[in-house]
């Protein structure tokens, strides 16, 4: 699959990239995706500490007093949660949200995701994330020339450009990250992907490692 190369720089010559039919070429599978994405919203999730209940409670079980006549309640012991240091009635219990995944359908699922994009149009290679100056207001005019549309992620290769995440870290509908944090819910989530040059080499590199 060969996609055009584009360039902040209007000067620039615009050349082609041959991407990995076996990266970017797949037909997403919604099943596949779908796991992907669950497994990483899952992963996401922290659980409670869990708090100690009755029956997890280190005192006497010693009955508290008389049945009849003492003028209390009838307790059987001092674990009960009316108690000081008794066991905390419906408490936090810690529940387990990390569902394994094997590697091949996470690995799969982010070739679909990448696969995804380029095959609806809204795959754009970058040559370099340069930016004159650092500044947002030059960056602004260049992504309206480029058509990022309403929201796009920016993936480069081992670190995002300086300059570029400079510039784009007052704008919310741009987000960065480095090719070894591209991951399959934030791939689907935006619009628009945008791949500079680098991120595709580490990302065929990836897998084809």
């Amino acid at each position: 699959m060969k996609v055009t190369i584009q360039s902040f720089d209007a000067a620039a010559k615009a050349g082609d990239i041959e991407l990995n039919d076996e990266v970017f070429g797949l037909d997403p599978r919604a099943d596949i995706l779908h796991r992907v994405v669950t497994w990483q919203l899952e992963k996401r999730r922290a659980t409670a500490r869990g708090t100690r209940e009755r029956a997890d409670v280190a005192r006497t079980g010693k009955k508290f007093g008389r049945q009849k006549g003492g003028g209390t309640a009838r307790h059987g012991d001092r674990r009960a949660p009316t108690f000081v240091g008794g066991g905390k009635a419906h408490g936090a219990r810690v529940r387990d949200f990390n569902p394994s995944l094997n590697k091949k359908i996470r690995a799969l699922g982010l070739r679909m995701a990448l696969s995804s994009h380029a095959k609806a149009g809204s795959l754009i290679v970058m040559d370099s994330l340069t930016v004159k100056d650092s500044k947002t207001k030059a960056l602004t005019a260049d992504l309206t020339k480029l058509g990022f549309g309403k929201t796009a992620l920016v993936i480069d290769g081992d670190a995002v450009e300086t300059s570029f995440a400079l510039a784009a870290g007052n704008l919310r509908q741009i987000n960065i990250l480095p090719a070894a944090g591209a991951n399959v819910y934030d791939i689907l989530k935006h619009d628009t992907l945008v791949l500079t040059r680098a991120a595709v080499e580490k990302l065929e590199a990836r897998f084809n490692g």
